[in-house]
């Protein structure tokens, strides 16, 4: 098991108005991973994510997939500043 990690996803496809974010949150939550998921301008959905990699890993799997009615076309990753990692919230939130 490795130590935690911080990551912020941005996934683009048919990923609005099909239950994403509250999808992602769900699995974030059931994973023990923090953070939060927004709808973005562009149509594509951000999260910043913190947990054990594993559980990040597994949760970039699962938004890879998203849920049904959603297409995913790419997710990429990115690491956000280390100071970022506090101030993520527990449970998994979904932002408007």
């Amino acid at each position: 098991m490795s130590g935690p990690v911080i990551h912020r996803f941005r996934v683009t496809g048919r990923v609005q108005g099909v239950g994403f974010r509250w999808f992602v949150r769900e699995q974030a939550r059931a994973l023990g991973v923090r953070g939060w998921v927004q709808n973005e301008p562009d149509g594509s959905v951000v999260m910043e994510v913190a947990g054990a990699a594993e559980a990040v890993h597994a949760l970039r799997d699962a938004v890879s997939r998203g849920p049904v009615g959603a297409h995913v076309t790419a997710v990429s990753a990115s690491e956000p500043p280390e100071d970022d990692l506090v101030s993520l919230p527990m449970p998994f939130s979904v932002r408007r």
